[in-house]
């Protein structure tokens, strides 16, 4: 059987370019360009750090299984603080945060917390609240786990990996750098809620 080759004509499928053949991006376009994607990226961020305050939330208060186990939720009376802030072994805070572990005030900070970050990220409103929120928590559950700790209280290693780096300081970095990007914006109610009169006369709202 013979094959006949067409040289001149493709009929495969092709994106669509996006200038005119032969001419090269102008500068304004590349910087928009870039402006646009750097903020997509942001907006996505926000959505899914969103996510993790809010499935954590849901999952403490509905006990849906996976953190926290079915009919242990909160609204079982199951206490949010009391598992991880009472198995503190480690740090300065140590008797401190066993004190504090299922108290009635704390389940209420934290759990209003958590639904409020989460609520102001995937939204992209109040963001430098969130930041500010959501970087006092950290700073606190980082406390509590104490990363710089080799060896809990009762002796045994504690299976830290790093002394400083963990993820409660990569949520606290996360947090901080969505609000100063503004990250509200772009798939959010950001602009709405910015042009909103006591929220220009407050700009710490933003």
């Amino acid at each position: 059987m013979a094959v006949h080759e067409h040289t001149h004509r493709h009929t495969g499928f092709r994106f669509p370019s996006l200038r005119r053949a032969g001419t090269a991006p102008a500068a304004g376009e590349t910087t928009a360009t870039a402006t646009a994607t750097r903020a997509y990226v942001f907006a996505g961020l926000r959505l899914l750090t969103g996510f993790v305050f809010l499935w954590a939330f849901l999952d403490k208060t509905s006990g849906l299984g996976y953190a926290t186990g079915s009919g242990k939720g909160w609204i079982d009376g199951g206490s949010p603080t009391k598992g991880f802030l009472g198995g503190v072994a480690a740090g300065p805070m140590e008797s401190t945060f066993h004190a504090w572990a299922g108290a009635a005030w704390a389940d209420w900070l934290f759990m209003l917390g958590l639904l409020g970050i989460g609520l102001a990220l995937v939204s992209g409103i109040a963001l430098r609240l969130a930041a500010i929120a959501g970087t006092a928590m950290m700073a606190l559950m980082w406390i509590a786990e104490w990363p710089p700790a080799k060896y809990l209280s009762d002796g045994s290693a504690s299976m830290s990996t790093n002394p400083f780096a963990d993820y409660h300081l990569i949520y606290a970095i996360v947090l901080i750098a969505l609000a100063v990007a503004g990250a509200g914006a772009t798939w959010g109610l950001g602009k709405a809620w910015a042009r909103l009169p006591f929220v220009s006369r407050n700009r710490w709202l933003l």
